[in-house]
């Protein structure tokens, strides 16, 4: 497997570890606010393999406890959960980012308890999600599937949303909200513009609007918290 990046250390990844981060290429969505798009458009070249990552975690027992692998969209490699069984085997935890549209890999995974903590993005309310993910239409059928084993409780997880300015209103949130109604845990995450977001002139909503959105979701979730708002 290629590795295009590595965060060799971080505290913000994987909660409650100090982890290291993998980012992998590739991803079937195309969201105009995407923060590594270049691991998504394939110009971001690999920078090591699978082995070289192992060898890496080798020389980090007792620095680091956990590896979140990131994207892109991770579950794209069908090779994931061996490399993940490799890594836990090591001793290390295991996160998984994803975007939820591979819930087959998303299944095996659980099934095998290869993945501590799941983090999986909704994109929006259901009629908005093509449009937020950088397409013209989508099946959200796969979407739902990855949903409702995560809400099976078999791994510990949230669901999270980067809201835009341009995306998303506080309407989307009255319909997020009894869709993933239940859940564990659920992050409104705060846009921030960066040179790598491939669409311009998008912005980040106003800390009032984001606790407003908030408020909404915790009709049907209890636990809802916002990020990257100071």
């Amino acid at each position: 497997m290629k590795i295009h990046g590595l965060q060799k250390m971080t505290l913000l990844d994987f909660p409650g570890h100090v982890a290291c981060t993998v980012f992998l290429g590739g991803c079937d969505f195309r969201c105009p606010f995407c923060h590594n798009y270049e691991l998504v458009d394939g110009t971001a070249e690999p920078i090591m393999d699978d082995a070289e990552l192992l060898k890496f975690l080798e020389k980090r027992h007792g620095l680091l406890d956990g590896v979140a692998f990131t994207g892109g969209e991770p579950c794209l490699h069908k090779d994931l959960p061996e490399l993940m069984r490799k890594i836990r085997e090591m001793g290390f935890s295991v996160k998984l980012d994803t975007n939820g549209y591979h819930p087959a890999l998303l299944q095996q995974i659980l099934e095998q308890g290869l993945a501590d903590y799941v983090a999986m993005d909704i994109k929006n309310a259901p009629e908005k999600y093509a449009v937020t993910a950088g397409l013209e239409t989508l099946d959200l059928a796969p979407v739902e599937e990855s949903i409702r084993l995560l809400m099976q409780g078999k791994v510990d997880y949230e669901f999270r949303t980067t809201v835009v300015a341009e995306f998303h209103e506080a309407e989307d949130f009255r319909k997020i909200g009894p869709w993933i109604a239940g859940a564990k845990r659920y992050f409104l995450q705060c846009f921030t513009d960066r040179d790598s977001v491939p669409f311009g002139n998008l912005s980040a909503p106003s800390k009032e609007e984001l606790e407003a959105y908030a408020a909404i979701a915790r009709e049907w979730i209890p636990d809802v918290q916002i990020r990257g708002v100071d």
